[in-house]
């Protein structure tokens, strides 16, 4: 294979991860037309992809051994997860996400305390720009209360909360647990994620549930996104394993790009001058927070055509490298289980 192409190989991954999450809302609120509520999408997707990942490496499930941190993973995955998919069902797609994006400003707390990591003034300054973006798309001249304006907002900010202690606790995980496979983290992720929703679908009610030919429309629509969602996770994997970290973290920058682009197009929702410059905001203290983090070491990497495989690399779970901030070590520890 020329060089070139494959070299070219790991950046296409990510970005066609980047894609995936950019636009899979659109399907979400598929399955709510057709009277599927976002906690029940939640849970039931997060399970398919769950059981996906554990038949295709079933014979990782050796190396899980219990301890405190898994369930605490899979609540935060929990929380990130339906916080994501609640909110871009309810809310406006852009403004959900940019929201979620506010990760860097709670990484740098929760590493603080929990992995003991020391909070320095260029994470406090980062953290300070992600909030003043928040801050600036927020702020209404009548409300004049910068905080989310409805229950899809709150749900976004919640689950990027969500996300930022997801990424802590990888770290965590991998180190408390070190002979646990990556793969067999993904699966608390999507089981942590399938658990919370299904206990969250208690308190939404269904209008109507699918019935007939719309129940068979929903259940092919629920295994399609576990499947592929599972897949992509996989995928994003492999690109994370061969491109630098901070590299990474800016080529998923791209979910941004494919969701304003696909809101547009899907939902005739456009971003106005204050989404914009609190959104430039939020960006801009991502990047620089994946510069500031940039791994130190070179990704792992073969020179023939066998790929690395996933369980040989460390600390890469699913999403994210430096885009959340989260370690000065560079760790590749994003966890995201969408949807």
């Amino acid at each position: 294979m020329n060089q070139s192409l494959r070299a070219g190989w790991p950046t296409l991954a990510i970005m066609l991860g980047a894609s995936v999450w950019g636009v899979v809302w659109y399907p979400l609120r598929m399955l709510a037309a057709l009277g599927v509520t976002g906690t029940v999408a939640s849970a039931a997707t997060s399970a398919a992809g769950c059981a996906f990942v554990l038949l295709l490496r079933r014979r990782s499930i050796a190396t899980v051994r219990w301890h405190g941190v898994l369930p605490l993973l899979g609540l935060a995955a929990g929380v990130t997860n339906l916080g994501f998919v609640w909110g871009s069902i309810h809310g406006e797609v852009m403004r959900v996400l940019l929201l979620f994006y506010l990760t860097p400003a709670w990484t740098a707390l929760f590493a603080h305390f929990i992995l003991g990591e020391r909070l320095t003034w260029s994470g406090a300054a980062l953290s300070a720009l992600s909030l003043a973006g928040a801050v600036l798309m927020l702020w209404s001249p009548t409300l004049g209360v910068p905080l989310p304006g409805n229950a899809a907002e709150w749900a976004g900010l919640a689950g990027g909360m969500g996300f930022a202690m997801s990424n802590v606790l990888v770290v965590k995980t991998s180190r408390v647990l070190p002979d646990m496979k990556p793969e067999m983290r993904t699966a608390v992720i999507f089981g942590g994620a399938a658990v919370f929703s299904a206990c969250a679908a208690g308190f939404e009610p269904m209008a109507a549930a699918p019935a007939g030919h719309l129940l068979t429309r929903a259940a092919l629509l629920v295994m399609a996104l576990g499947l592929v969602l599972a897949s992509n996770n996989m995928i994003v994997q492999y690109g994370l394993a061969r491109v630098p970290a901070n590299r990474a973290s800016i080529i998923m920058l791209f979910e941004l790009v494919v969701t304003a682009l696909t809101s547009w197009l899907f939902a005739g929702e456009v971003p106005g001058p204050r989404e914009w410059a609190g959104g430039g905001c939020i960006v801009l203290a991502s990047l620089l927070s994946s510069w500031l983090h940039r791994t130190r070491t070179a990704p792992a990497r073969r020179d023939d055509d066998d790929l690395v495989a996933a369980d040989d690399i460390e600390d890469i779970d699913a999403d994210y490298s430096g885009a959340a901030g989260s370690s000065p070590r560079g760790h590749r520890n994003g966890a995201r289980a969408m949807v």
